[in-house]
C-alpha cells in the first residue's frame, strides 16, 4: 500500500518552487492581466498520455500555498493508471491563485509521474520474475524524500535514503582500505546490529572473498552479464540478498530478471527520466 508524505515534508519543497518563480515583483502577467476582484473560476489537470500518477499533494500545495481559498478535488490516486484524456484533479477559486501557483504544481507532478510511470514500464517487465527493481542515490539534491517516493508509486522499491542508514561498501572503499576481507572486517566491528551492509563487486573472485570473510547481508553484483549474474546468484545459494545493478536498460532488464537476482536497481529512475505530459486545461 501507498502511504502519502505528511504536509509537513512536501510544504518546503513546493514553498521554495513557488518563492523561485515569483521573484522579486510577483506574477507580473496575472497581476496585469486578471483584475483585482475574486474572479472565481475551474480548471483541470488532464493527462496527455498514458501513465502513473504521482506528485497530487504537491500540486495541491502549490494551490494552497498561493490563496487558502482555492479548493483541490483529486479524481485519482497516486499510484493510479490513467490514459490520454484522463481528469486527475479539478481545481476551483480564484483565478489569479491558480494561474500563479499553475507551473510549480504542473512541474512537480509531472516530473513525479514521469518516475512513477518509468518505475510500472520496468516493474512489468520483471512480474513474471523474483526480482524486484529499486532506486538509488542518483537523486537530484533536495528531492530525494519526494523523487523516492514516485518510485515508490509506480511499484517499486527504495534503497539506501543516505549515507547514514546501510553500509554499502563500494569499489572505492576496498581499493583505499585494501581490499575485500579489511573493507568487510571494519564494517562488521562497526555496524550496529540493526545495521545491514551491502557489498559492491565486479569479480565472481570478489563474490567469493565476500562470501568466505562473512558478514555480507547483500551482493551489489556490478555491471555483470546474465550469465554471469546467474552463476553469481548460484554461488551465494541464498545465503545473502543479491542485487544487480550497472547499465541495466529496458531493453536488458529482463534477460537480469531471469538470472534469478534478488533485486535490480536503475538510476536512471530518478536522474534522467522523461516527465509525463499532463495539462492544466480551464473549463468554463
Amino acid at each position: 500500500m501507498l502511504h502519502p508524505l505528511p504536509d509537513i515534508m512536501l510544504e518546503p519543497l513546493v514553498r521554495a518552487g513557488l518563492l523561485e518563480d515569483l521573484g522579486r515583483a510577483g506574477d507580473l502577467t496575472t497581476d496585469a492581466v486578471i483584475g483585482e476582484g475574486d474572479t472565481i473560476v475551474r480548471a483541470a489537470f488532464v493527462a496527455r498520455q498514458e501513465g502513473v500518477i504521482a506528485g497530487l499533494d504537491m500540486a495541491r500545495l502549490s494551490f494552497a500555498l498561493m490563496d487558502r481559498r482555492i479548493t483541490f478535488t483529486p479524481r485519482v490516486r497516486d499510484g493510479g493508471r490513467v490514459g490520454p484524456g484522463d481528469v486527475l484533479a479539478t481545481v476551483e477559486g480564484p483565478a489569479r491563485g491558480i494561474l500563479s501557483g499553475e507551473r510549480v504544481g504542473l512541474n512537480f507532478l509531472s516530473h513525479l509521474s514521469g518516475i512513477a510511470t518509468a518505475t510500472a514500464a520496468v516493474a512489468d517487465l520483471v512480474r513474471p520474475y523474483r526480482a524486484r527493481i529499486t532506486c538509488t542515490r542518483k537523486t537530484m539534491p533536495g528531492l530525494r524524500a519526494i523523487q523516492k517516493y514516485a518510485v515508490r508509486a509506480g511499484g517499486g522499491g527504495n534503497h539506501r535514503f543516505g549515507l547514514d542508514d546501510a553500509i554499502l561498501i563500494k569499489d572505492n572503499h576496498l581499493a583505499f582500505a585494501g581490499g575485500v576481507r579489511p573493507a568487510v572486517e571494519r564494517a562488521r566491528a562497526a555496524a550496529g546490529h540493526l545495521v545491514r551492509i551491502e557489498l559492491e563487486v565486479d569479480t565472481l573472485a570478489q563474490l567469493r572473498e565476500g562470501l568466505e570473510t562473512g558478514g555480507v547481508d547483500v551482493f551489489l553484483l556490478d555491471n555483470m552479464p546474465p550469465d554471469t549474474l546467474r552463476e553469481a546468484v548460484k554461488i551465494v545459494g541464498g545465503r545473502a540478498i543479491t542485487e544487480a545493478s550497472g547499465g541495466i536498460t529496458p531493453d536488458t532488464v529482463t534477460a537480469v530478471a531471469e538470472a534469478g537476482v534478488d533485486l535490480i536497481s536503475l538510476g536512471w529512475l530518478t536522474h534522467t527520466v522523461r516527465v509525463m505530459d499532463i495539462g492544466l486545461d480551464y473549463q468554463p
